[in-house]
């Protein structure tokens, strides 16, 4: 049995910076789909806002001036280096577009599958053998360990664990979603949600399989080799013909078909797009003796909040009903200890008052305790955010300060159809960014 050593990392700023020193782009571009590659191991940070997608990107940047390819006839090259890593966050920011735009529609099939079967016919509890990592693959098994035991899988565990639960044992996408997001450190909801859509073809043009040779050659054969089912009856010995066949014998050509251009209007019509959430506006004058909302996606330093009003007063409130996973930010399952302790380290480094409760509540009472004229906090995208905040207004003047943004860009739903779509506009404006920054 494979040993599962503990999470390597902490929560928290000090950690987060260590990691983000050590990023290699190069090293990234080339290795990221293997097991052992220099992945940088971040998102658990820039999902909590420890670290803002826009820092990570200037670092990547930096790390180009550093070596040279700031220089103009090396930007080129810098480019093609660093595009991969660049293009990784991209997705994040992508991921979170998608999630403003959709809220919680984020939990229902996009697009119709293109597998041949009906959204009827998938089972919608996890299976109990792969809950308890006790499938009889070793890969499968390892994978589900790991995520339990650490918190953390390597996205292309992720994809494969993902692909087999909903392509070999026909479960719905969202019984794994939710189980990823009560462990994994950094179970984002857009970005996990959209990944596991991908995969089970109702946010792509056709299901993502994988096989025997792909698992072992991005694994170096290490589930493989001492694995009984293999060479026997291991259900990824086959070619992707082969699979697809076995697996989505009805599937025709609907496995390859990638939905035309949709309006804006249309999607919402389709139920694709819903309504946007509204957050309160920011009220002027500022309040002279604010308290400061800390929420679960701005946990580092950085908070525009923090910045703007140091020293005074600062909540967290660990809410109630998340925490007893009630809610859609963890697909009605509770958080892990993993994950919890891992965002107790990171308010640990922060200034601020910790506390369990309503979140809207606990707020408006810290604010009466402290003689509070007025509420400031940073926007978020999960849509509780909004209902929070809603209730935390309806009581005290409530300022909303922006984050830096990954990419200054506004672009209507109809191009967050795909993310090719979306990076076509996305793409020059990040790089544009590094030509200027390596100019000044």
């Amino acid at each position: 049995m494979t040993t599962i050593a503990p999470a390597p990392w902490p929560g928290g700023r000090r950690a987060a910076e260590q990691r983000l020193a050590a990023i290699d782009p190069r090293a990234y571009g080339t290795t990221r789909n293997h097991l052992d590659g220099a992945i940088t191991r971040l998102s658990p940070y820039i999902r909590h806002g420890v670290l803002t997608l826009a820092e990570v990107r200037e670092a990547v940047f930096a790390w180009l001036r550093e070596h040279g390819y700031g220089e103009p006839g090396r930007q080129a090259e810098g480019r093609s280096i660093a595009g991969k890593l660049i293009n990784e966050l991209g997705w994040r920011d992508y991921w979170q577009r998608l999630w403003r735009l959709l809220g919680d529609g984020i939990w229902s099939d996009l697009e119709p599958l293109k597998t041949g079967h009906p959204a009827a016919s998938y089972a919608t509890d996890l299976p109990t053998d792969v809950a308890a990592a006790s499938t009889g693959l070793v890969c499968i098994d390892a994978f589900a360990r790991e995520l339990m035991a650490t918190g953390w899988l390597h996205n292309h565990a992720r994809m494969w664990l993902a692909s087999y639960l909903v392509h070999w044992r026909r479960v719905r996408w969202q019984a794994g979603a939710a189980w990823f997001l009560q462990h994994l450190l950094d179970g984002d909801p857009a970005s996990n949600n959209l990944s596991w859509q991908w995969v089970a073809s109702s946010f792509s043009s056709k299901p993502y399989l994988f096989n025997r040779t792909n698992l072992e050659r991005y694994s170096s054969g290490r589930y493989c080799r001492t694995c009984p089912r293999a060479g026997r009856d291991c259900p990824f010995e086959a070619s992707y013909e082969q699979l697809q066949g076995r697996l989505f014998p009805l599937s025709g050509d609907a496995a390859t078909d990638n939905p035309g251009p949709a309006s804006p209007d249309s999607l919402v019509k389709t139920g694709w797009a819903h309504p946007a959430l509204t957050l309160p506006a920011p009220l002027l004058p500022e309040p002279r003796r604010p308290l400061l909302w800390i929420h679960g996606e701005a946990l580092g330093p950085t908070n525009p909040v923090l910045r703007a009003h140091p020293g005074a007063p600062a909540l967290f409130v660990f809410d109630t009903e998340l925490l007893a996973g009630r809610t859609s930010t963890t697909g009605g399952r509770p958080l892990a200890p993993g994950r919890l302790r891992f965002l107790r380290q990171c308010l640990a480094e922060l200034p601020l008052h910790v506390r369990e409760g309503e979140a809207a509540a606990a707020v408006v009472a810290c604010a009466a305790e402290h003689g509070a004229d007025g509420v400031v906090t940073s926007a978020a995208v999960d849509p509780r955010f909004a209902a929070t905040a809603a209730a935390i207004a309806a009581h005290l003047p409530l300022q909303v300060l922006p984050v830096e943004p990954f990419v200054d860009l506004e672009l209507p739903a109809a191009q967050l159809r795909r993310f090719s779509r979306y990076w076509r506009w996305a793409e020059p404006l990040v790089w544009a960014g590094f030509s200027r920054s390596a100019r000044d």
